[in-house]
């Protein structure tokens, strides 16, 4: 009978059991996981069922790990995906966002850049932790994306993003991620990058303060190969801050945005 062990089809003689298959397989594994559900070595297995062997505390090799993105994401995408360098400028609550999507689609290198450390205020949307207050942003960042994907490449970039340091830092993207808090920021990177590279698409942020209808996030194309995620309205004043859930739809569509783009699709549709 066919069966899928973690995310790989085996032909295996019928009657057996989740244990059987463990022993035959994987015999350090010491949780068992059928069609979703945790099991008993003794579980009977039936053809087409979708068995998961995990031993606590293994890191999968980078081969499992490709094996089961590859399963999740289809092999032609995947295949992709993880051969794309994407850049993202500034690793706030947009960018810490796109970062964590991205590594967890398999992304095969990232180039992230900030000058910020993480501050108190940062948690209420930022992917950091308590124990990461004062480091750089994107040491903690390439420290949490190592858990999530260690096989995702990481540079991390500690510094102030100027027209004179984005070409360097950013010439090798496929898609880079404009992911700053001021308008001057956003600004300077968006004529500086479209400027230099215009073949290349920047995906930006504009309008996603507060906690209006997600609805009216959207993905647009501004001109060129620049795209706009967001209400383009809504700013961080008095009474309408900066908050997780739409700062993380934004940066969602940030994320798909790249992805759509690394396989030649319209951001837009």
């Amino acid at each position: 009978m066919k069966i899928v062990v973690n995310e790989r089809e085996h032909d295996l003689p019928a009657g057996g059991t989740a244990g059987s298959v463990r022993d035959r397989l994987k015999p350090d594994a010491d949780v068992l996981i059928v069609n979703g559900f945790p099991a008993e070595p003794g579980r009977e297995l039936a053809a087409g069922d979708r068995l998961v062997l995990i031993r606590r505390g293994e890191v999968p090799t980078a081969a499992e790990l490709d094996a089961l993105l590859t399963a999740r994401h289809t092999p032609g995408v995947h295949d992709r995906v993880k051969r794309a360098t994407v850049g993202i400028a500034g690793v706030g609550g947009l960018g810490s966002a796109v970062a964590v999507a991205l590594a967890r689609t398999g992304v095969g290198n990232l180039i992230i850049a900030d000058f910020d450390l993480v501050e108190p205020s940062n948690l209420n949307r930022q992917q950091y932790f308590l124990d990461q207050l004062g480091l750089p942003k994107v040491y903690a960042l390439r420290d949490t994306l190592a858990r999530i994907n260690p096989h995702v490449h990481v540079s991390a970039c500690h510094l102030r993003l100027t027209p004179g340091n984005i070409a360097e830092i950013f010439g090798t993207v496929d898609v880079l991620v404009e992911a700053f808090d001021r308008a001057d920021q956003k600004a300077m990177l968006t004529e500086t990058f479209t400027a230099r590279f215009p073949d290349k698409p920047l995906v930006a942020g504009s309008g996603m303060a507060g906690f209006g209808p997600a609805n009216s996030v959207t993905t647009r194309r501004a001109f060129g190969r620049l795209y706009l995620c967001g209400d383009g309205e809504t700013a961080a004043a008095p009474g309408v801050g900066l908050m997780a859930p739409r700062v993380g739809v934004a940066a969602h569509h940030q994320a798909n945005a790249v992805l759509r783009l690394l396989l030649g699709e319209n951001p837009e549709c």
